[in-house]
């Protein structure tokens, strides 16, 4: 795959993510890329962040809006209202909807191994 980077400016979304225990920073979707889930770098000034980036509906709680989130791998704190620029490296698995927010966290736990095993932390 070739590397697709996205730049925007971190929005408040629903807080979904926060509540499921995934804190992700959303930003505008200015182009087509396939829907799914990435293992991602994430730039914010000079400092690279791993991450993991979900771009798609959220299928689970019937959004049909395609947004780019990206959940760090680290904390990194409030960045409400930064340029973030986030350089998609793999993708590990496509969008899907889930039965139970217990069966999206679990698979969410699982993207997160799977990157953290990427990125060997």
């Amino acid at each position: 795959m070739s590397k697709i980077s996205l730049r925007g400016k971190v929005q408040k979304g629903k807080n979904r993510g926060s509540n499921l225990g995934f804190p992700t920073a959303n930003i505008n979707l200015h182009k087509k890329i396939q829907e799914g889930i990435y293992i991602s770098t994430s730039k914010i000034g000079l400092k690279i962040y791993q991450s993991l980036t979900f771009i798609g509906a959220a299928k689970t709680f019937g959004e049909s809006k395609i947004s780019a989130e990206t959940y760090f791998l680290s904390n990194i704190g409030n960045i409400y209202g930064k340029w973030i620029t986030v350089s998609l490296i793999k993708k590990i698995r496509n969008n899907q909807k889930f039965k139970s927010e217990k069966e999206l966290i679990s698979q969410m736990k699982k993207d997160r191994e799977e990157a953290k095993k990427y990125f060997k932390i």
